[in-house]
């Protein structure tokens, strides 16, 4: 089976078409059953975050890729004349590497993140949970999982790791400086919510608001960092107290329109207003950044926080990066060694069932030698289709593209019609010796 990955993230796509093509918007299962009714590949994992779509595969050929391709269009109506110079495509080991890459943090906008982990292991588990993973990325996901871990406990990588919601609040710290006197309100009471109201709380900020649809939620949010509550039908109210207002509610739609940003803006008496928003889809329409006095930034707006982020830790992201290398490198071996063996060892059975039976056919003539010559030529023969073999098998073995191995042994197959019935001898290639006079 071949593995790949196809998708878009961060890297390759703007925001606005990351938005577009949101599994989780509508959920993961109805996008893994859509992919699943196509039969175009046999094991699926779909992944949605903030800033990545990607789909995880096994197909029996190239051809899966192009089909999965044309799902992620078809699935979100988008023309794949806009998918195309945005689509990021990897295969075998690249595709693995990728994979590693993403739950240990190195892949995302933030390197070192901690929260990609929790949600590639959601993303798994839907999927396993369902039955539309098998051997292949059964133990592709559980060696990322063992990969994170291994990053995060033999690097610095995750000492003090920042987060998207860790880059936002830099980023106000570095427009505002001191943040102890300022008053923030929080839209949202999820897992982003949550790390960015603890991060506001460890920059001395003690006039926070935390307002989300749910009460309970809000309410054990505000426990956590000791902030107020607001019901979420009088946010206009927090946000007319705010002097920051971040947004990370997680809805599908847009929560904030320009409209409404410019009644509050009003009441504000033109009070400057920074908004960060921090949420994929957006919580807060575009077009409110036109309004006087309000400053907007989005998740793609913290490159610069990212790239100083990167900068900082070149010495822990290449030990992280020669862990992540070596257990692709160990997934590959396996990998590999799933197609290859079966064909190696098919090989030596097509080769041996032919020996033998060309020896069994010979039995007339063998039977008249001693026992001793009888089993020399036996000998000799295996030692034959052993050289004759030698070669092959070492060359087939050190094949280091999966696409490649998979190649040869689907030449093997047709060449030697391995998957035919074999030649049986006919009665036992080496005579028994004749019973002697006692």
């Amino acid at each position: 089976m071949r593995l790949f990955t196809v998708g878009v993230s961060h890297r390759t796509a703007p925001i606005e078409l990351r938005e577009r093509v949101d599994f989780a918007r509508a959920g993961l299962e109805p996008a893994l059953a859509g992919l699943a009714a196509r039969n175009v590949v046999r094991e699926m994992v779909v992944l949605s975050t903030c800033n990545r779509a990607e789909i995880y595969a096994a197909g029996d050929s190239d051809g899966a890729i192009e089909a999965v391709a044309a799902f992620f269009s078809d699935y979100h109506q988008v023309h794949p004349a806009q998918l195309q110079e945005h689509f990021h495509v990897r295969k075998g080991a690249d595709a693995t590497r990728h994979l590693f890459r993403v739950a240990s943090g190195l892949d995302s906008l933030v390197v070192g993140e901690p929260q990609i982990f929790g949600q590639v292991k959601r993303a798994y588990a839907t999927a396993s949970e369902r039955h539309y993973t098998g051997t292949l990325l059964n133990r592709l996901f559980h060696t990322a999982f063992a990969t994170g871990k291994r990053v995060r406990s033999e690097t610095g990588l995750g000492e003090g790791s920042l987060s998207v919601s860790y880059a936002a609040i830099a980023l106000a710290r570095k427009i505002f400086g001191d943040m102890k006197r300022l008053s923030v309100a929080v839209l949202g009471a999820g897992e982003m919510a949550k790390l960015t109201a603890i991060h506001l709380r460890g920059q001395g900020v003690d006039d926070m608001t935390i307002v989300s649809r749910t009460r309970t939620a809000a309410e054990q949010l505000a426990a956590h960092v000791e902030a107020r509550v607001a019901d979420w039908d009088r946010r206009d109210d927090a946000m007319m107290q705010a002097d920051i207002l971040v947004t990370a509610t997680g809805a599908p739609e847009i929560i904030l329109t320009r409209s409404q940003v410019e009644r509050v803006m009003r009441a504000r008496r033109e009070r400057p207003l920074f908004i960060i928003d921090i949420a994929v889809p957006r919580d807060v329409e575009p077009a409110a950044a036109e309004i006087e006095q309000v400053f907007l930034y989005n998740i793609d707006d913290l490159q610069g926080i990212v790239q100083n982020n990167v900068s900082k830790r070149t010495a822990e992201l290449a030990a992280a990066e020669a862990i992540i290398q070596e257990e692709t490198d160990a997934f590959i071996s396996w990998m590999q060694s799933r197609d290859i063996i079966p064909t190696v060892v098919a090989l030596r059975q097509r080769f041996d069932a032919i020996r033998r039976a060309e020896l069994s056919r010979l039995n007339h003539r063998l039977s008249k030698l001693p026992p001793e010559a009888v089993a020399q030529v036996d000998h000799i023969t295996r030692l034959i289709v052993e050289k004759l073999l030698l070669t092959p098998t070492e060359q087939l073995k050190a094949v280091s593209d999966d696409a490649l191995a998979a190649s040869y042994s689907d030449a093997l197959s047709r060449l030697f019609s391995l998957s035919e019935p074999q030649p049986e001898p006919d009665d036992d290639p080496v005579p028994r010796e004749r019973g002697r006079r006692k």
